[in-house]
């Protein structure tokens, strides 16, 4: 089972994340058919949101990783809470693009130029929005860039994704280690001198490394000590009630020129694909209602 740790190490310097999120990658791809590239793209975002989003306060809080690009990935979205449950989606899952010079998916290539969002929704009147231009559309290089840039918090970020030869998800997962305020000069550099000679992360976890694992051996010499373990998965909240409310939001026009249409309508999820039908006879119920509950327009 997908799950993820939260660490301190170097006597409270050093704060710490690791994720195994194989699965959870996989039931996004499998939800989106998504190509092999868009498959890496989303699951380093995916993974990336739900150690973040371990780090909100409140029940009904998220956060939203979102990339806004020009590449032929065409941009792409991830949503987690606080209890370890994401979802995401990529606007053009069927993109094909050739392996980089080193014979890898080119996430970056797929991305191409562009902007990335972080969105903090605390159950404040406006979220919390920071953006950054992507440095490089590595993901995990942009999202060491933010975090400097825009929280102004020095941190490593590693995430990674590996594929069968059949396309299904071999192994996903990454790690966030972050310097607190105070943090010596002596810990920053032996820090990055560790980082610096570090396997990739999917390695690690092909290895058979778990989370505590990856924690333990990126902050040797540090005195991890893990704090937290929590359940990953891919899960999304759509409901048909949920659409039904969507519809009832819609104006009086574009609910009677479905209706005309006679013909039933199908609504898709962008979050997980999941399908939803409604009859002429439904959607005439629920123009009813708007009218009934005074929401005409």
């Amino acid at each position: 089972m997908d799950y993820m740790v939260r660490g301190t190490a170097a006597e409270g310097m050093i704060r710490a994340f690791a994720a195994a999120t194989r699965d959870t990658v996989e039931e996004a791809r499998k939800a989106h058919n998504t190509a092999p590239v868009a498959t890496a793209a989303l699951g380093r975002l995916m993974t990336a949101a739900v150690m973040m989003g371990s780090d909100m306060k409140g029940e009904q809080d998220l956060i939203t990783l979102k990339i806004s690009c020009d590449g032929p990935i065409g941009g792409l979205l991830a949503t987690a809470d606080a209890a370890g449950n994401v979802k995401g989606y990529v606007n053009q899952p069927e993109v094909l693009i050739h392996a980089n010079e080193f014979g890898k998916l080119d996430v970056a290539g797929a991305l191409g130029n562009g902007v990335l969002s972080v969105i903090k929704d605390i159950g404040l009147k406006e979220p919390y929005v920071g953006q950054t231009m992507l440095c490089s559309g590595e993901i995990a290089e942009d999202l060491t860039y933010y975090f400097a840039a825009s929280e102004q918090i020095p941190s490593s970020v590693a995430l990674g994704v590996l594929m069968n030869r059949e396309n299904t998800v071999r192994e996903a997962g990454g790690f966030i280690i972050q310097l607190m305020p105070g943090a010596s000069e002596e810990i920053i550099s032996k820090l990055e001198e560790r980082i610096r000679t570090l396997r990739p992360v999917t390695a690690m976890l092909d290895g058979g490394m778990t989370p505590e694992d990856i924690l333990r051996e990126v902050l040797a010499g540090f005195d991890p000590e893990i704090n937290e373990r929590m359940p990953v998965r891919f899960y999304c909240n759509c409901s048909r009630e949920r659409v039904e409310r969507a519809l009832i939001s819609l104006g009086r026009k574009e609910l009677t020129e479905m209706i005309q249409d006679g013909k039933p309508v199908e609504l898709c999820c962008h979050f997980c694909g999941k399908k939803y039908e409604f009859t002429v006879e439904e959607l005439q119920e629920l123009l009813r209602k708007k009218e009934t509950n005074g929401n005409e327009q």
